[in-house]
Protein backbone atom coordinates (compact mmCIF):
# COMPACT_ATOMS: atom_id res chain seq x y z
CA UNK A 1 0.00 0.00 0.00
CA UNK A 2 1.10 3.30 -0.48
CA UNK A 3 3.01 5.59 1.75
CA UNK A 4 1.57 7.89 4.38
CA UNK A 5 2.18 11.04 2.69
CA UNK A 6 0.22 9.63 -0.88
CA UNK A 7 -2.77 10.78 -2.08
CA UNK A 8 -4.11 8.54 -5.02
CA UNK A 9 -5.55 10.44 -8.25
CA UNK A 10 -8.36 8.95 -10.61
CA UNK A 11 -6.94 6.20 -12.41
CA UNK A 12 -3.53 5.85 -10.22
CA UNK A 13 -2.38 2.43 -8.58
CA UNK A 14 -1.55 2.42 -5.04
CA UNK A 15 1.88 3.52 -4.42
CA UNK A 16 1.54 6.50 -7.05
CA UNK A 17 2.22 9.66 -5.30
CA UNK A 18 0.36 13.20 -5.86
CA UNK A 19 -0.09 16.54 -4.02
CA UNK A 20 -2.47 16.60 -1.82
CA UNK A 21 -5.55 18.05 -3.02
CA UNK A 22 -8.95 20.03 -1.23
CA UNK A 23 -11.75 18.15 -2.76
CA UNK A 24 -15.38 19.84 -2.67
CA UNK A 25 -17.30 16.63 -3.61
CA UNK A 26 -18.28 13.89 -1.34
CA UNK A 27 -16.57 11.72 1.35
CA UNK A 28 -16.34 8.71 2.04
CA UNK A 29 -14.38 7.31 5.29
CA UNK A 30 -13.05 3.63 5.65
CA UNK A 31 -12.02 4.30 9.45
CA UNK A 32 -13.72 4.51 11.80
CA UNK A 33 -11.89 7.29 14.02
CA UNK A 34 -11.32 8.95 11.04
CA UNK A 35 -15.05 9.21 9.98
CA UNK A 36 -15.15 10.73 13.45
CA UNK A 37 -12.40 13.26 12.31
CA UNK A 38 -14.63 14.47 9.26
CA UNK A 39 -17.52 15.43 11.37
CA UNK A 40 -15.04 17.10 13.66
CA UNK A 41 -14.27 19.57 10.84
CA UNK A 42 -17.44 20.45 10.03
CA UNK A 43 -17.61 18.15 7.01
CA UNK A 44 -20.19 15.97 7.95
CA UNK A 45 -22.91 17.14 5.72
CA UNK A 46 -20.35 16.26 2.74
CA UNK A 47 -19.96 12.54 4.08
CA UNK A 48 -22.10 9.81 1.69
CA UNK A 49 -20.66 6.58 2.98
CA UNK A 50 -19.01 5.29 5.82
CA UNK A 51 -18.23 1.56 7.37
CA UNK A 52 -20.80 -0.12 9.83
CA UNK A 53 -18.16 0.18 12.35
CA UNK A 54 -18.12 3.89 12.29
CA UNK A 55 -20.37 4.95 15.36
CA UNK A 56 -18.54 7.93 16.43
CA UNK A 57 -20.09 11.21 16.68
CA UNK A 58 -23.00 8.65 18.13
CA UNK A 59 -26.66 10.30 16.87
CA UNK A 60 -24.80 11.93 13.72
CA UNK A 61 -22.95 9.00 11.86
CA UNK A 62 -25.66 6.93 11.95
CA UNK A 63 -27.50 9.08 9.18
CA UNK A 64 -24.44 8.36 6.45
CA UNK A 65 -25.04 5.21 3.68
CA UNK A 66 -22.98 2.37 4.70
CA UNK A 67 -20.91 0.78 2.27
CA UNK A 68 -19.83 -2.68 3.93
CA UNK A 69 -17.06 -3.53 6.73
CA UNK A 70 -13.59 -1.66 7.04
CA UNK A 71 -11.93 -5.18 5.30
CA UNK A 72 -14.81 -6.19 2.89
CA UNK A 73 -16.54 -2.95 1.55
CA UNK A 74 -18.30 -2.55 -1.12
CA UNK A 75 -16.69 -1.69 -4.25
CA UNK A 76 -19.88 -0.94 -6.51
CA UNK A 77 -21.35 1.24 -3.69
CA UNK A 78 -18.70 2.99 -2.99
CA UNK A 79 -17.99 3.83 -7.03
CA UNK A 80 -22.17 4.21 -7.08
CA UNK A 81 -22.13 7.17 -4.51
CA UNK A 82 -19.27 9.34 -6.44
CA UNK A 83 -17.27 10.72 -3.77
CA UNK A 84 -14.23 12.85 -4.30
CA UNK A 85 -12.35 11.26 -1.60
CA UNK A 86 -12.06 8.03 -0.10
CA UNK A 87 -10.35 8.14 3.35
CA UNK A 88 -8.41 4.59 3.98
CA UNK A 89 -5.67 3.36 6.41
CA UNK A 90 -2.85 1.07 5.79
CA UNK A 91 -3.66 -1.24 8.89
CA UNK A 92 -7.37 -0.70 8.88
CA UNK A 93 -7.95 -1.08 5.21
CA UNK A 94 -6.58 -3.81 2.20
CA UNK A 95 -4.36 -2.90 -0.44
CA UNK A 96 -6.81 -4.42 -3.05
CA UNK A 97 -9.76 -2.59 -1.94
CA UNK A 98 -7.77 0.93 -2.05
CA UNK A 99 -6.16 -0.41 -5.29
CA UNK A 100 -9.89 -1.26 -6.96
CA UNK A 101 -11.08 2.13 -5.64
CA UNK A 102 -8.10 4.29 -6.99
CA UNK A 103 -9.26 3.16 -10.15
CA UNK A 104 -12.40 5.52 -10.05
CA UNK A 105 -11.53 8.22 -7.47
CA UNK A 106 -9.25 9.84 -5.04
CA UNK A 107 -7.71 7.87 -2.17
CA UNK A 108 -5.91 9.09 1.18
CA UNK A 109 -4.07 6.02 2.45
CA UNK A 110 -2.99 6.84 5.85
CA UNK A 111 -0.41 5.08 7.90
CA UNK A 112 -0.60 5.26 11.71
CA UNK A 113 1.35 3.44 14.11
CA UNK A 114 2.43 5.92 16.84
CA UNK A 115 0.49 9.44 18.34
CA UNK A 116 3.05 11.65 17.02
CA UNK A 117 1.75 10.09 13.29
CA UNK A 118 -2.00 10.14 14.00
CA UNK A 119 -1.42 14.21 14.68
CA UNK A 120 0.67 14.17 11.78
CA UNK A 121 -1.97 12.47 9.74
CA UNK A 122 -4.95 15.03 10.98
CA UNK A 123 -3.10 17.72 9.93
CA UNK A 124 -2.67 15.84 6.18
CA UNK A 125 -6.71 15.53 6.16
CA UNK A 126 -7.81 18.64 7.20
CA UNK A 127 -5.45 20.22 4.44
CA UNK A 128 -6.73 17.74 1.68
CA UNK A 129 -10.32 18.46 2.94
CA UNK A 130 -9.81 22.18 3.09
CA UNK A 131 -10.21 22.40 7.08
CA UNK A 132 -6.30 22.94 7.76
CA UNK A 133 -7.13 25.74 10.23
CA UNK A 134 -10.17 23.18 12.32
CA UNK A 135 -7.02 20.64 12.67
CA UNK A 136 -4.80 22.43 13.72
CA UNK A 137 -6.46 24.04 16.23
CA UNK A 138 -7.47 20.03 17.42
CA UNK A 139 -4.37 18.59 16.94
CA UNK A 140 -2.74 21.73 19.31
CA UNK A 141 -5.24 20.87 22.30
CA UNK A 142 -4.61 16.80 22.10
CA UNK A 143 -0.89 17.80 22.35
CA UNK A 144 -1.74 19.24 25.27
CA UNK A 145 -3.11 16.00 27.13
CA UNK A 146 -0.18 14.04 26.15
CA UNK A 147 2.26 13.50 29.03
CA UNK A 148 5.86 13.14 29.00
CA UNK A 149 7.03 10.00 28.18
CA UNK A 150 8.89 8.67 31.29
CA UNK A 151 7.19 11.18 33.38
CA UNK A 152 5.42 8.21 35.31
CA UNK A 153 6.60 5.18 37.13
CA UNK A 154 6.57 2.08 35.00
CA UNK A 155 4.13 -1.28 34.83
CA UNK A 156 4.99 -4.64 32.93
CA UNK A 157 1.49 -4.15 31.11
CA UNK A 158 0.48 -7.33 28.72
CA UNK A 159 -2.89 -5.32 26.31
CA UNK A 160 -5.08 -8.57 24.86
CA UNK A 161 -7.39 -7.63 22.00
CA UNK A 162 -8.86 -11.29 21.30
CA UNK A 163 -9.35 -14.34 22.88
CA UNK A 164 -9.68 -18.11 21.17
CA UNK A 165 -6.33 -17.50 20.55
CA UNK A 166 -4.97 -15.10 22.73
CA UNK A 167 -4.10 -11.91 20.75
CA UNK A 168 -2.00 -8.74 22.29
CA UNK A 169 -0.62 -5.80 20.73
CA UNK A 170 3.02 -5.76 19.86
CA UNK A 171 5.31 -2.96 19.57
CA UNK A 172 5.17 -1.61 16.13
CA UNK A 173 1.06 -0.74 17.08
CA UNK A 174 -0.59 2.35 17.93
CA UNK A 175 -1.92 0.74 20.96
CA UNK A 176 1.84 0.63 21.92
CA UNK A 177 2.68 4.13 21.88
CA UNK A 178 -0.16 5.10 23.86
CA UNK A 179 0.66 2.70 26.33
CA UNK A 180 4.53 3.52 26.62
CA UNK A 181 3.36 7.34 27.49
CA UNK A 182 0.99 6.60 29.91
CA UNK A 183 4.02 4.27 31.80
CA UNK A 184 3.08 1.16 30.23
CA UNK A 185 5.74 -1.32 29.49
CA UNK A 186 4.27 -3.40 26.82
CA UNK A 187 5.73 -7.07 27.06
CA UNK A 188 5.11 -7.67 23.90
CA UNK A 189 7.21 -5.13 22.71
CA UNK A 190 10.09 -6.97 20.97
CA UNK A 191 6.95 -9.00 18.61
CA UNK A 192 5.41 -7.40 15.77
CA UNK A 193 1.14 -6.59 14.99
CA UNK A 194 -0.83 -8.96 16.82
CA UNK A 195 1.33 -11.76 17.84
CA UNK A 196 -0.85 -14.70 19.47
CA UNK A 197 0.18 -16.30 22.85
CA UNK A 198 -0.82 -19.53 24.87
CA UNK A 199 -1.41 -19.12 28.62
CA UNK A 200 2.09 -20.37 29.15
CA UNK A 201 3.69 -17.96 27.45
CA UNK A 202 1.55 -15.15 29.18
CA UNK A 203 2.49 -16.33 32.24
CA UNK A 204 6.07 -16.28 30.94
CA UNK A 205 5.66 -12.61 29.88
CA UNK A 206 5.16 -11.90 33.05
CA UNK A 207 3.32 -9.06 33.20
CA UNK A 208 2.69 -6.35 36.53
CA UNK A 209 -1.28 -6.21 35.06
CA UNK A 210 -3.10 -7.49 32.11
CA UNK A 211 -5.00 -5.00 30.30
CA UNK A 212 -8.50 -6.86 28.15
CA UNK A 213 -9.54 -4.36 25.60
CA UNK A 214 -13.31 -3.69 25.17
CA UNK A 215 -12.91 -3.82 21.11
CA UNK A 216 -12.63 -5.43 19.19
CA UNK A 217 -13.02 -8.16 21.68
CA UNK A 218 -15.68 -7.54 23.85
CA UNK A 219 -13.85 -8.37 26.53
CA UNK A 220 -15.48 -9.08 30.17
CA UNK A 221 -15.54 -9.70 33.83
CA UNK A 222 -15.86 -12.95 33.26
CA UNK A 223 -12.98 -13.21 31.25
CA UNK A 224 -11.65 -11.40 33.89
CA UNK A 225 -12.42 -14.61 36.23
CA UNK A 226 -11.22 -16.90 33.72
CA UNK A 227 -7.28 -15.49 33.22
CA UNK A 228 -7.22 -14.98 37.26
CA UNK A 229 -7.64 -19.04 37.82
CA UNK A 230 -5.17 -19.55 35.00
CA UNK A 231 -2.56 -17.87 36.20
CA UNK A 232 -0.71 -15.76 38.65
CA UNK A 233 -0.83 -12.03 37.93
CA UNK A 234 -1.03 -9.47 40.12
CA UNK A 235 -4.12 -7.48 38.53
CA UNK A 236 -6.42 -8.39 35.64
CA UNK A 237 -8.36 -4.97 33.85
CA UNK A 238 -10.94 -4.84 31.76
CA UNK A 239 -10.51 -1.16 29.70
CA UNK A 240 -11.89 0.71 26.94
CA UNK A 241 -10.30 -0.10 24.14
CA UNK A 242 -11.19 3.67 22.39
CA UNK A 243 -8.86 4.82 24.68
CA UNK A 244 -6.01 2.85 23.10
CA UNK A 245 -6.39 2.58 19.78
CA UNK A 246 -9.16 5.23 18.41
CA UNK A 247 -6.89 8.13 17.13
CA UNK A 248 -8.43 11.33 15.26
CA UNK A 249 -11.06 13.78 17.74
CA UNK A 250 -11.23 10.83 20.65
CA UNK A 251 -7.69 11.01 21.34
CA UNK A 252 -8.88 13.98 23.25
CA UNK A 253 -11.16 12.45 25.90
CA UNK A 254 -9.31 9.53 25.54
CA UNK A 255 -6.07 10.71 27.21
CA UNK A 256 -7.86 12.71 29.70
CA UNK A 257 -9.33 9.81 31.10
CA UNK A 258 -6.56 7.62 30.26
CA UNK A 259 -4.57 10.52 33.17
CA UNK A 260 -7.19 9.76 35.54
CA UNK A 261 -7.42 6.09 35.18
CA UNK A 262 -3.05 5.99 35.47
CA UNK A 263 -3.59 7.65 38.19
CA UNK A 264 -5.37 5.08 40.20
CA UNK A 265 -3.51 2.11 38.60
Amino acid sequence: MSSKTDTHSTGNQAGDQSTSVRQPGGIISLVPSLTELVFHLGLGHRLVGRTRFCIHPEGEAGGVEIIGGTKNPRIHKIKALKPAIVITNREENRKEDVDAISNFTDVLVTDITTVDEALQEMLRIGDALGRSGQAATLVNDIRKEIPGRGGMESLRALYMIWRDPWMAAGGDTYIHDVMQLFGLQNVCAGMKRYPQLTEEQIGELAPQVILLSSEPYPFRKKHVRELADQLRIPKILTVDGEWFSWYGPRMLPSFRSLAAWRQKL
